[in-house]
């Protein structure tokens, strides 16, 4: 399937590994320009050739830390008019609410709600100019299925989630579409995580835990990155124009609701 995405540019915010990285190879495979990110300049820049090699595009690596205004501008001075823009960013760590300070809780709502709408206001404008954009919002499935330790991820994300939910509205008759993935667990770093909680938890190795943690995602498995790349790209796609204010929620089913 052509996705009608060849010459077009793309930010990926973090995708020198993980979901972001999976996101930046799919959109480079429909034919994107990439501006990649992370924080290790020698990982990006090895990310950025392989990418490149595998898919002929051109990609960038800017490394910085897109919660600063410092990172972000050097972000938007690699990709001034970008046509697609996937909002990434590592998440606060599993820990109780009460082990939360106030500088903590201020990082993480930083990192995870007012970075990627710093960036959206950044881009909002041109993309409408256009009559093209794409913005994509990588959050959790714990907007809609809370996990506890995970309240300030989960708290961030559902206020950006929010916070866009609105203007999504303001703009899809520009053809500018704003929608949030929700993953659940995918087999990425970040899962690791969660896998060594419940070692510490339980007492059990790290195969048992991960395979009592699949065990309860009805299609048994966790996720593999590309599936969630994938999504990504057909969100951003010249077929997603009718898709927006949207939580994709990927996550094999562990979310029962109907709705």
């Amino acid at each position: 399937m052509d996705l009608g995405l060849k010459g077009k540019h793309a930010i990926v915010c973090a995708s020198s590994r993980g979901l972001g990285r999976a996101c930046a190879q799919a959109l480079a495979e429909a034919g994107v320009n990439l501006v990649i990110n992370g924080l290790n300049a020698e990982r990006l820049a090895t990310v950025a050739a392989e990418i490149s090699d595998a898919t002929g595009v051109t990609v960038t690596p800017v490394a910085c830390d897109v919660s600063t205004p410092e990172g972000q501008a050097k972000l938007l001075a690699a990709c001034p008019a970008p046509d697609i823009l996937v909002n990434n960013n590592g998440g606060p760590p599993l820990k109780d609410f009460r082990q939360l300070d106030n500088d903590a809780m201020v990082d993480g709502i930083n990192m995870n709600m007012l970075t990627p709408i710093n960036l959206v206001q950044q881009v909002l404008d041109g993309m409408v100019e256009r009559g093209f954009g794409r913005i994509i919002n990588i959050t959790s499935m714990t907007v809609k299925m809370p996990v506890a330790g995970l309240d300030l991820s989960s708290g961030a994300r559902a206020g950006l989630t929010a916070f866009l939910a609105g203007i999504a509205r303001t703009v899809a008759h520009k053809n500018v579409t704003i929608n949030n993935i929700l993953p659940g667990y995918f087999a990425t770093d970040r899962l690791d995580g969660v896998l060594n909680a419940g070692m510490a938890r339980t007492g059990n190795d790290k195969d048992t835990v991960a395979k009592e943690l699949a065990a309860k995602v009805p299609a048994n498995r966790f996720g593999d990155p590309s599936e969630f790349g994938n999504t990504c790209a057909f969100l951003a796609s010249q077929y997603g124009g009718y898709i927006t204010g949207q939580n994709i929620l990927l996550d094999g089913g562990l979310n029962p609701s109907a709705f």
